[in-house]
């Protein structure tokens, strides 16, 4: 039987404790060669700008294979459409038996902020107390419940281009014992961070490299998963202790490391490293409370993979979802 778990099913179906644990045990997995993490296949053509990726993964400690389909398509914003929509299939290792399917968009926003928990956790300064935020829609919600996990936040300083956002983002984060302060400007913003995280879907960079403060870790996260697309410019990257999600993944989404390479501000072998073999110690991450340090969070299927877990069997546990006989 096939379940299949629509977003409304999937919210809040398994913690952010629990999604952490479960991504930063992907990333140890790849690290160690028990899971498979191929780069994407990104397919578009010449009639439009969209583009549709399959991002897929495999992995031994969760006995499963998974394939992401993310539509990107950024003309939807005029008809007033999700420019992202994405679904997940889970398939048994073993037998090759289609599990589940889910809708994306809820897996997608908490598996990504869970990311940025992990990455925050093995390369910010334990002491970190201010996260700066670019951006301030589900996914920066989502990020301050992440962070809160990893380190020992008392103040957000958050940005966004309308107030609307930033009235709703304080509304849904006012129950938290943490100060939030609304910043007037990026600068503002990246000047005050410990831990910085950039979450808007830009195209040009709106992060400076000049503003840099040394100790400063930095999430960039937000960027379409496309080349030529970037949050943090040139400097910025040439300037910061580079740490990927994968390698082949990055090299064909990002723009932020792409076009740094492309400038000269740096090259790929100025990449320290994925960020699994920080966590199981097979590579050094920060070295000292001056470095300052970058994750290029692009996006992987073992992420997907890992909360696809969670959620699926959370579903069982609980009832929920549609059971549906896909051989008949």
């Amino acid at each position: 039987m096939t379940l299949i778990l629509t977003a409304s099913v999937l919210e809040d179906l398994a913690s952010m404790s629990q999604t952490i644990s479960a991504v930063e045990r992907g990333f140890i997995d790849i690290a160690r060669g028990t899971a498979q993490q191929p780069a994407p296949l990104s397919l578009h053509l010449p009639s439009s700008d969209a583009r549709y990726l399959l991002m897929s993964g495999l992995a031994d400690t969760q006995r499963l294979a998974a394939v992401k389909l993310l539509s990107d398509i950024p003309a939807n914003r005029e008809a007033g459409l999700p420019t992202q929509r994405s679904s997940i299939l889970l398939a048994d290792q073993l037998t090759g038996e289609t599990l589940a399917l889910l809708d994306g968009r809820v897996p997608t926003r908490v598996r990504t902020a869970a990311a940025s928990a992990v990455a925050s956790k093995y390369l910010a300064r334990p002491d970190s107390s201010t996260l700066g935020l670019i951006g301030a829609g589900a996914l920066a919600i989502a990020h301050v419940e992440a962070m809160l996990h990893v380190l020992p936040i008392k103040k957000v300083v958050v940005w966004s281009r309308t107030n609307a956002t930033i009235q709703a983002f304080q509304a849904r984060t006012t129950h938290r014992a943490i100060e939030i302060v609304a910043a007037s400007s990026v600068q503002e913003t990246v000047e005050a961070a410990d831990v910085l995280c950039t979450l808007t879907p830009s195209v040009e960079p709106l992060v400076h490299g000049e503003w840099f403060r040394p100790g400063l870790h930095i999430n960039a996260v937000g960027a379409r998963p496309r080349p030529t697309h970037r949050e943090i410019d040139s400097n910025g990257m040439g300037r910061a202790r580079v740490f990927v999600d994968s390698m082949e993944t990055a090299v064909q989404k990002s723009g932020d490391l792409m076009l740094a390479v492309s400038e000269g501000f740096m090259s790929l072998d100025d990449v320290r490293g994925e960020l699994g073999a920080v966590i199981t110690g097979q590579l050094a991450g920060r070295n000292n409370d001056d470095d300052i340090t970058l994750f290029n969070s692009v996006g992987i299927g073992m992420q997907d993979l890992a909360i696809g877990r969670l959620l699926y069997d959370a579903a069982l546990r609980n009832g929920l979802g549609t059971a549906i006989d896909m051989s008949r």
